[in-house]
């Protein structure tokens, strides 16, 4: 396949980007998206120009890492997938195709395709955690989990954190985020002693990183690589009510 890419090229927060335009020839329909930047960035090195730099780690779809917003769409055309796992059979031979960073007021970039997504770390920070008594650890079946719950739970625990959602809100809201995380604690016995304050904390931070409130447009829901549903963002609200209720009890 012969492909060429627009990057966009930014070299650093202080600093208008552009994009520019860079044909790859030889590209394998097998291989990763983020391999055919491996490979532009291989050249760009060769000729003494500087590479594009993006987010990866595992390159398994398990850490979230390798944001990018591609023809449009957050991690790409194809639906479950995140930017590392996307192959190239998804696209034509001889398609030009449109590499972007996160778009997102709290995602400053940092340089071309990196930003940095630490304000979903201090929303973690500001709540996303149990309380856990030191010493012997207690049997597995001690604490009793209905199924329902537990299934439940696991499912909204399955968020990379990537940060898709936010990139495709118009809102900029991180809301499938918050909930996925409120939801998947809030769900367990283990959860309970901080439930209120766990929604309270995450909520008040989410609205400091700058993120835009949710107005159930659905976006977030199409681009999320693990298929988180919206019914986290419902049950994240009634954790805020219930604690807002019980605020001076």
């Amino acid at each position: 396949m012969n492909v060429t890419l627009r990057v966009w090229r930014q070299e650093n927060g202080d600093h208008a980007g552009r994009m520019v335009t860079y044909p790859v020839d030889g590209v394998s329909p097998d291989m990763s998206f983020l391999e055919v930047l491996d490979v532009l960035n291989e050249r760009l090195t060769l000729a003494g120009e500087d590479p594009v730099a993006f987010d990866s780690d595992c390159r398994e779809g398990i850490c979230g890492s390798c944001g990018l917003v591609i023809n449009g769409v957050a991690h790409g055309p194809k639906e479950l997938v995140t930017a590392c796992q996307l192959p190239m059979r998804t696209f034509a031979d001889g398609e030009v195709i449109e590499v972007e960073p996160w778009r997102a007021g709290p995602f400053p970039v940092i340089k071309d395709l990196v930003v940095d997504r630490g304000a979903l770390d201090r929303i973690i920070q500001a709540g996303g955690y149990i309380s856990s008594p030191t010493g012997t650890a207690p049997e597995a079946h001690s604490v009793l989990v209905p199924k329902r719950d537990a299934d439940a739970a696991f499912d909204a625990a399955t968020c990379i954190g990537c940060g898709a959602c936010v990139a495709a809100c118009p809102n900029g809201s991180a809301a499938l985020f918050l909930g996925a995380k409120i939801t998947h604690l809030g769900l367990l016995p283990q959860g309970q002693p901080e439930r209120r304050s766990r929604a309270l904390g995450m909520i008040g931070q989410h609205d400091a990183e700058g993120f835009g409130g949710c107005t159930q447009i659905g976006e977030c829901t199409a681009v999320c690589p693990k298929g988180i549903q919206m019914h986290v963002i419902s049950r994240y609200h009634r954790d805020v009510l219930g604690a807002l209720r019980h605020r001076d009890t």
